[in-house]
């Protein structure tokens, strides 16, 4: 560490004072080079290096300004789940494209439902924080608004003090779901997590209502919507559960599904991981898709693409970008981001 002749730390007023400049001057030099001439700017970066002065401190200026330079990403989800999940890589990469743009580092904040979530959330070195996967009586949504900062959630739920980013979840849950029952006799779902229990479980048209995920609880009801107008009672709709987005997991969904009473002739997931476990456990048991079974998927991954998935294409990356740039600039979005309905080759 360069050190003055008494010993201490290169000051910034020493610098000024061997350039021949004042310390605001000096300062400028470093935080607006505009405002400082360019025969100042030099007498200052001449005095630095003789005195070996490295520049301000970063850690002094961001205590200063009250800023950290992170954006924070609170997670309710495993940290790995961030790398595994094809959704969750796309939506974290739009956020990343803003931190790039706006020099802001990203810090991961993964929460798993225990006490010390909110505590890691109070500590945390962020100006903001971007939320995806929560439910609606998550104590973290508590501890973010105690912090003061800005905060925008990625598909609820919905808080006044809060920006929120997002599609039209129900409607496009109808949308897919109309498509998939086209020909169904025997509809049925393999859904997302209800609550943070994340129960693994097989049930019979579960109330929307009861999800505290507003995602999972909003897909449920558009599902719910499409199937009670085509003439089937909801209370009959076996629903596969899975404790998170997983292909393994909705394998097993699928299969127990099969080995049900009336194998179903159409399955809606929640995403393309969970269709095409669907379309997994299909091929083992020799059925046919879509003749004997129809499937939809939803967002239009590379990897649902590629196997023809009926989907819901929303721009994930594009919904990351809006959730960073509304906390970045303090403004509390509270937007429906636009979907479309992709029919492929699994519906009939």
């Amino acid at each position: 560490m360069p050190v003055s002749s008494s010993g201490s730390r290169v000051t910034l007023s020493e610098v000024a004072r061997t350039a021949g400049v004042s310390v605001m001057t000096a300062s400028y030099t470093y935080s607006t080079p505009s405002r400082v001439s360019a025969a100042s700017r030099e007498k200052v970066l001449a005095a630095a290096q003789l005195l070996g002065y490295p520049g301000p401190d970063p850690s002094a200026r961001s205590l200063r300004r009250g800023t950290s330079g992170a954006l924070g990403v609170v997670l309710g989800e495993s940290l790995p789940y961030a790398f595994d999940d094809p959704q969750a890589t796309r939506f974290l990469a739009g956020i990343a494209d803003v931190c790039a743009r706006h020099g802001l580092a990203m810090t991961i904040l993964p929460t798993n439902g225990s006490t010390e979530d909110a505590q890691r959330i109070r500590a945390a070195a962020a100006d903001g924080f971007v939320v995806w996967t929560t439910t609606d009586d998550d104590p973290v949504l508590d501890a973010l608004a105690m912090t003061g900062r800005p905060v925008s959630i990625h598909g609820g739920p919905l808080r006044n003090e809060f920006g929120l980013i997002g599609i039209d979840d129900r409607a496009a849950a109808r949308a897919v779901a109309e498509e998939g029952l086209r020909q169904s006799k025997r509809p049925a779902i393999v859904s997302f997590p209800l609550s943070k229990l994340r129960a693994e479980t097989l049930a019979l048209g579960p109330d929307p209502a009861e999800a505290t995920f507003p995602v999972t609880r909003n897909r449920l009801l558009g599902f719910r919507d499409a199937i009670t107008a085509a003439g089937f009672h909801w209370s009959r709709i076996p629903v596969g559960v899975c404790s998170t987005n997983s292909a393994t997991e909705s394998v097993r969904a699928a299969e127990s599904l099969f080995s049900s009473g009336d194998r179903p002739d159409l399955i809606l997931t929640m995403s393309d991981e969970q269709a095409r476990g669907v379309l997994d456990a299909a091929t083992q048991a020799g059925i046919q898709i879509p003749a004997d079974l129809a499937v939809t998927g939803w967002d239009a991954s590379a990897s649902g693409q590629d196997r023809g998935l009926t989907t819901i294409e929303q721009d994930l990356r594009q919904q990351g970008a809006a959730c960073a740039e509304s906390v970045i600039t303090g403004n509390r979005l509270f937007r429906s981001q636009p979907w479309r309905l992709l029919v492929g080759r699994t519906t009939r």
